[in-house]
């Protein structure tokens, strides 16, 4: 089985580097308009249920039945939400949480810990859902913060939790060649559904 797991389109907050988390943030005009229907036509597309994944997935995928599921949402940054840098730079929570690594826990959100857990466990059950049923694609369309989360659990080559963040409307091509051995999941290639 391939196993594409995307992510959506560009937003306002994107351009002006916002934490998004789980704020229910639309794709921008701009955003829309540089995506592309994707080169092959899956019947159903798993999505985050944040409006800017099924936005993404509706112009990726436009004959798919689109599946929400909770557990695919961007990590929750809680009073980080809405802001950006500059405009915390002198915050002193937000300060000390990416001191950590941003791994701790985000005031009023998620911890890293927790996010991931979310994430790998929604996407262990679709990956064995998929195989279990013979299926010959898995698609995911959600957030920056879900890839990190399953590839950085997953994938081979290993990669850190950072280094697995795509571009709007980009993502990866996984092989499920190696997941019944060890729940592992080969890389094939990075993808990217923009017009540019």
């Amino acid at each position: 089985m391939l196993i594409y797991l995307l992510r959506h389109g560009a937003t306002d907050y994107n351009a002006d580097g916002r934490y998004q988390g789980r704020r229910d943030i639309p794709l921008s005009s701009p955003g829309r308009a540089a995506l592309r229907t994707a080169d092959f036509s899956p019947e159903t597309v798993y999505v985050s249920p944040l409006s800017r994944a099924a936005e993404t997935a509706a112009i990726l995928f436009p004959g798919a039945v689109q599946i929400p599921l909770p557990a695919l949402a961007e990590m929750d940054f809680g009073v980080f939400e809405g802001r950006n840098f500059q405009e915390m730079k002198h915050d002193t929570a937000y300060r000390a949480w990416v001191a950590g690594g941003c791994t701790g826990q985000c005031p009023g959100g998620e911890s890293r810990e927790e996010f991931s857990a979310r994430v790998c466990g929604a996407f262990t059950y679709l990956v064995d859902q998929g195989l279990a049923s013979g299926a010959e694609h898995l698609v995911i369309v959600a957030h920056g913060g879900t890839q990190m989360a399953a590839l950085e659990r997953f994938a081979l080559p290993p990669r850190a939790y950072f280094d697995w963040k795509s571009p709007c409307g980009g993502g990866f091509l996984l092989s499920s060649a190696p997941w019944r051995a060890g729940r592992r999941l080969n890389l094939t290639a990075e993808v990217r559904y923009t017009k540019d």
